[in-house]
C-alpha cells in the first residue's frame, strides 16, 4: 500500500474500494448468474483489470506532471495501450471461456463507480473514522 500511496495519495483507498465493490457485486450477482463459476472468474478478471487501470492512470498522471507538455503524444499512447491491454484480456478470457464477458465488464466498471464514489467516501465515511481515531487518541 505504501507503493500505491507514493504514486497517488488517493490510490490505496481507490483500490480497496474497487475490491469492496467486487465483493458486493459477487454476493449479489452470483445468485442471478447461470454459471456461477464463469460469473465469478469473469468478475474478478474485470476487477483485476480495473485495479491495473487505476494504477496505470496514476502512473500516467505522475509522469505527465513531472514531464510537462513535452510528452503529450507519449501519454496518449500509454492511455491507448491501457485499453488495448484490457481488450486483449477480455478477448483471451472469452476465447478460452475463462469467465463471463458481462461480469468482467461489470468488474471494470467498478473503476468508474469507485472513482465517482471517492468524494462521498472521503467526506462521509472516512471523516467519521478520522474523528473516532482522534477522540480515541486523546
Amino acid at each position: 500500500m505504501k507503493l500505491l500511496k507514493r504514486l497517488n495519495d488517493a490510490l490505496p483507498s481507490l483500490v480497496v474500494t474497487i475490491i469492496i465493490y467486487g465483493i458486493i457485486v459477487e454476493l449479489i450477482g452470483v445468485w442471478f448468474a447461470e454459471s456461477k463459476v464463469l460469473f465469478t472468474t469473469g468478475l474478478w478478471i474485470g476487477e483485476l483489470c480495473a485495479i491495473f487501470m487505476a494504477i496505470h492512470i496514476a502512473i500516467i498522471i505522475r509522469d505527465a506532471v513531472s514531464l510537462g507538455e513535452s510528452s503529450a503524444k507519449r501519454m496518449a499512447a500509454k492511455s491507448v495501450l491501457r485499453y488495448v491491454v484490457v481488450v486483449i484480456v477480455f478477448l483471451g478470457m472469452t476465447y478460452f471461456r475463462l469467465g463471463s464477458f458481462v461480469a468482467a465488464f461489470i468488474g471494470v466498471l467498478g473503476l468508474k463507480v469507485c472513482a465517482y464514489a471517492q468524494p462521498f467516501i472521503h467526506t462521509r465515511i472516512l471523516k467519521d473514522v478520522d474523528k473516532s481515531a482522534e477522540e480515541g487518541g486523546e
